[in-house]
């Protein structure tokens, strides 16, 4: 390695990233960029543009607070200001962190005790200045994690250990016992208190959405039965036998006096269309001026979360405030979007706010991903009507990590909150969702072939609901969308553009949740057909004309809709999607078997009873196009089976979801979800991925040892270490021997080197540093920065390969790998270089015979 003059001290280090990798193709400085100043440690940006794209250029920072934040605080900051609370300690607050050790060598216990030591509070033992080395070998300590960056799976779970061990030893007996049962149950008081959040928040956004949703086309007023302006449609028309016999609601024509058919069609229009867009640029206002994270669904950014990324102020309260507020006016605005995606993201920001009251939870990272892994399957039971949906979405969706524990621990949340939800009834008819029904009747053998060719429909919607979101979306963050940087108006725009189509069409202008029941439901327990859906005869081919074309605006709309700044889920339109498709074709199955009842197909059909149910094959649909978007199987057929309660016909469900998947892979891999997240650009890497790898050695991936960035383990001084974090703006660096080059002996990360340089503030700037043990040296005029430093990381051999680096990074959760060859350091490789290798792979750019595929992207720097 060349010299380097500001390095005098020491040998310099050599040129290259430990932590190169970006969130967008270009590169992100944003992501590793800290400012210098002692009070602006670490910092709090968004890391999102109003694009959803990361936000470069702009440094992250995340100031301290020198004093502790009012209890209020945790849980409610000011939207006006762009700083928020902090897990850092004060500079004044701590010490350099080292302690005395009693023997030549430490006990398990007192290393592993280390790892519970707050940063913020000093050591127990000050350093003695007689003692030949005055630090424990350990781990390091750690000061917290900065925004958008990965979370250390292993030293979080091993803190939660030396926890819990702590806790008997400091009161055994009986005393320890209940202190372990009392620290168990803070998980259960926010999971319990979870739940009935979510439960009440679900109920609310139920009766706001549908009073809001139904005054677009009229209103309730005090005629005959005391209605009350208050009151929904179906509420203010309780006990009458139809909507055109209920003479408390009144359209607006009536309201405003015009008896004229075609005026009243006009005025109608009109009401329908404003009241739309006017809900709609209010759910995208509060979104922008409020909180930007409350915007689609949230579940992309949850899952990547729950993997171990860090995505600061996602999770706060302003985010669930905006967040229900903003779901109530988009799902009234009728636009082709859903609640039941949000309220996940509503679940886990509930779950979030309730941790913080317990240090326990809220201090651990890992243990945090846990709990909220379990919340979000309340979000899915009070948005189907499906607590075991919700344990296996959580299971099969989100969740990166999820032991045994955690399932039982979904599976009391979930419960909890759709008891929650039950209680309130905000349909007064019992069901927990509005589209939940009952069959009375099963199915036949001839039946199968149409549910098989509606699960090979289901694949092929997914499919092309994926390829031309997708692409909408790239165009939309592109600077050729004029509504670029004008959000709002292009919410105000679609919303406009779905009102004026969908106020003609009789079924697109019920609300989604309402247009579903409608479509699942059997004609005789249909009291009052206003959409016009259980025509018989002739009527039945006009029927089945409009549901296709229902079924196409609606699949266009869809794809438009999400990815628009606004709150917004898509399981719900791409239920009504399939309901519409799958009704279609049970109608001409009924029609079919009507028309031709001795043909031998359906010799089985018992006479004078209906065969055919054309509202089982909306089911059906339903979750053929839930399994083609997302690619879920298993939680969708509970979810489907939950909601009809007909156990008979959960072998077709299967059927057509088992197809769906099957159909939809042969297109791509990735779920709507999954897309979303490699649109965004989040290192996800998931473990359920069965991708081939690429089968090179991962010695031609990793960032080789002449390009990285070192520091050696003496002959610095805090002046020097100042000076190599201002012109390298890197997340870590290796510390290697002096004298042995490129031995390893431990990484230490940026955060951490810059917090204990500028806790060292009563040493002057020409103190020596140190990295290992030095003979003779004075603790009271020399720097010893062990405490700070990993000195047992993750290593690897530089001829291991790609695939089993990769299981590593996936089994263990790791931020990062160092390659060694006989204990010199040969290279390393971080999360995010391992995420954009086999995403390359995945499309299509072959992996180069190169030191580091990553070097030539980043120009040698990132």
């Amino acid at each position: 390695m060349s010299s380097l003059s500001q390095y005098s001290n020491g040998p310099p280090p050599a040129i290259a990233s430990s932590s190169r990798s970006s969130l967008t193709e270009e590169g992100d400085n944003s992501d590793d960029g800290l400012d210098r100043e002692r009070d602006e440690l670490l910092n709090e940006e968004d890391p999102l543009h109003e694009d959803g794209q990361s936000n470069q250029g702009a440094p992250l920072k995340r100031r301290q607070n020198a004093n502790q934040p009012s209890f209020a605080s945790r849980f409610l900051s000011s939207p006006f200001t762009r700083s928020s609370r902090s897990n850092t300690p004060s500079p004044s607050d701590s010490t350099d962190g080292t302690r005395n050790r009693s023997s030549a060598y430490p006990t398990a216990s007192t290393i592993l005790s280390y790892l519970n030591l707050p940063s913020s509070e000093p050591a127990s033992d000050p350093k003695d200045p007689a003692s030949h080395d005055w630090y424990v070998e350990g781990p390091g300590k750690r000061v917290g994690y900065d925004n958008l960056t990965a979370i250390d799976w292993i030293y979080e779970y091993n803190r939660e250990r030396t926890r819990l061990r702590q806790l008997t030893a400091d009161a055994p007996g009986l005393l320890g016992k209940l202190k372990l049962i009392a620290d168990a149950s803070q998980v259960w008081l926010v999971l319990v208190a979870t739940g009935i959040a979510v439960g009440s928040i679900a109920a609310g956004i139920d009766v706001a959405s549908d009073w809001m949703g139904d005054l677009k086309q009229g209103v309730c007023s005090n005629v005959q039965l005391g209605g009350k302006f208050y009151l929904s449609r179906p509420f203010c028309c309780w006990g009458t036998e139809s909507y055109a016999q209920c003479q408390d609601w009144r359209t607006w024509s009536t309201r405003l006096g015009v008896s004229n058919k075609g005026g009243s069609y006009v005025i109608e229009y009109i009401f329908f269309v404003c009241l739309s867009v006017l809900f709609a640029s209010c759910a995208s206002l509060l979104v922008n001026r409020f909180s930007l994270y409350a915007k689609q669904s949230g579940i992309p950014e949850i899952k990547t979360m729950l993997g171990g990324f860090v995505i600061r102020r996602f999770l706060g309260a302003w985010t669930l405030l905006v967040k229900s507020l903003g779901l109530c006016l988009a799902v009234a605005s009728g636009m082709w979007l859903g609640k039941e995606g949000p309220l996940v993201h509503v679940a886990c920001c509930c779950a979030n706010l309730f941790m913080k009251i317990f240090d326990g939870i809220n201090g651990n990272e890992a243990r945090k991903r846990e709990t909220l892994s379990a919340a979000a399957a309340s979000g899915i039971s009070v948005a189907f009507g499906s607590p075991i949906g919700g344990v296996l979405f959580s299971l099969e969706q989100l969740s990166y990590y999820f032991p045994d524990k955690t399932m039982w621990a979904s599976f009391v949340c979930a419960m909890v909150a759709a008891v929650t939800l039950q209680a309130f009834d905000p349909f007064r008819t019992g069901k927990l969702v509005l589209y939940q029904v009952t069959y009375h009747s099963g199915w036949h053998a001839f039946e199968l072939v149409p549910f098989a060719v509606i699960g090979i429909i289901g694949g092929l919607y997914g499919a092309m609901f994926i390829k031309l979101n997708m692409r909408i979306n790239r165009w939309r963050a592109s600077p050729s969308n004029p509504f670029n940087t004008h959000p709002v108006l292009e919410v105000m725009v679609v919303a406009l553009l779905t009102a004026l189509i969908s106020f003609p069409v009789t079924f697109l202008r019920a609300q989604s949740s309402e247009l579903v029941e409608y479509l699942f439901a059997e004609c005789p327990d249909i009291n009052d057909d206003y959409l016009g859906l259980c025509k018989a005869g002739t009527g039945n081919t006009g029927v089945i004309f409009i549901l296709l074309i229902s079924a196409l605006i609606g699949f266009i709309l869809a794809t438009i809709t999400f990815g628009l700044q606004i709150p917004a889920g898509i399981l719900l339109p791409s239920m009504a999607v399939g309901a519409l498709y799958g009704r279609v074709i049970g109608l001409i199955v009924e029609v079919w078997q009507r028309e031709h009842p001795s043909f031998i197909v359906f010799a089985s059909c018992e006479p004078d009873m209906p065969c055919v149910t054309p509202g089982t094959y909306a089911v059906v649909g339903a979750a053929s196009a839930l399994a083609g978007t997302t690619r879920m199987t298993v939680s969708i057929v509970v979810i489907m089976f939950e909601l009809t309660g007909a156990l008979t016909y959960v072998l077709p469900i299967m059927i057509a979801v088992m197809l769906s998947k099957w159909v939809g892979d042969a297109f791509g891999k990735k779920g709507i979800y999954e897309s979303w997240i490699h649109f965004q650009g989040y290192p996800f890497i998931d473990n359920k991925d069965d991708a081939a790898v690429p089968d090179v050695p991962v010695s031609q991936i990793m960032m080789r040892y002449e390009a990285l960035v070192c520091i050696t383990a003496t002959g610095h001084t805090i002046e020097s270490l100042r000076a190599l974090l201002q012109e390298h703006r890197f997340r870590g660096f290796p510390v290697i021997d002096a004298d042995r080059e490129s031995l390893l002996l431990g990484y230490i990360s940026r955060t951490e080197l810059a917090f204990a340089l500028n806790t060292a503030d009563t040493l002057v700037a020409t103190t020596q540093c140190f990295f290992q043990h030095s003979e003779g040296a004075d603790p009271s005029t020399t720097l010893d920065l062990r405490p700070w430093m990993d000195q047992t990381p993750i290593t690897l051999s530089a001829r291991s390969s790609l695939q089993l680096t990769k299981d590593m990074f996936e089994k263990l959760g790791l931020r990062n790998v160092l390659f060694t060859d006989k204990g010199m350091l040969a290279g390393l490789l971080t999360k995010k270089d391992l995420w954009l290798v086999l995403e390359e792979e995945e499309y299509g750019r072959l992996v180069g015979e190169w030191s580091g595929v990553l070097n030539q992207r980043n120009h040698g720097q990132g």
